[in-house]
């Protein structure tokens, strides 16, 4: 017998890249670990625009609820994750190689949960890695620098293991609040 997570419970909710859809390989495969774990997983599309601003827009308008919610993006899409973290809470924030200080949407992110994780590359030569060094030093984040680029595919099965890890802080974080 399959149980379907409750989204009012435990819910994660993905942010893609620019260039990317809602279900690439990296959201996939993190989803697998989100529902094993018990958390229901959300990926909107936010492909109709290419505006940083109008994809954060789009998200804080979704304005997911959960008891625990994770916000959870990828280049842009960790752009867009941190950057509603003021408006929507969450329990905990996952980034990877996050498009922080990024010319043209290069805002400081606000209310960033005290579970964080930010995951980049050495080798990314899309967004410099001094950036997510900077984000995870200024908001006190768990940061993992890894020998990948950009898109941090060979680095996926590692990647996995740290999200898992970071879901199960999140949740007993969660537990010993109730």
């Amino acid at each position: 017998m399959s149980v379907t997570p409750d989204p009012a419970q435990r819910l994660v909710v993905f942010a893609h890249g620019m260039e990317s859809g809602p279900w690439g390989t990296k959201i996939q495969a993190l989803a697998a670990v989100a529902a094993r774990l018990g958390f229901a997983v959300d990926s909107p599309d936010y492909s109709h625009t290419m505006d940083p601003h109008a994809r954060v827009r789009q998200l804080q308008a979704l304005a997911p609820q959960s008891a625990c919610l994770v916000l959870a993006g990828s280049s842009m899409g960790g752009y867009v994750s941190a950057q509603s973290c003021s408006a929507l809470r969450p329990e905990g924030l996952f980034l990877l190689a996050p498009a922080l200080y990024y010319p043209g949407f290069d805002e400081e992110p606000r209310d960033i949960p005290a579970i964080s994780t930010v995951i980049h590359g050495w080798q990314d030569t899309v967004i410099p890695p001094a950036s997510a060094i900077r984000f995870a030093q200024t908001h006190q984040a768990e940061l993992h620098m890894l020998e990948d680029e950009h898109r941090l595919i060979e680095s996926l099965p590692l990647i996995e293991l740290l999200f898992e890890r970071f879901l199960v802080r999140v949740g007993e974080c969660r537990a010993t609040s109730d």
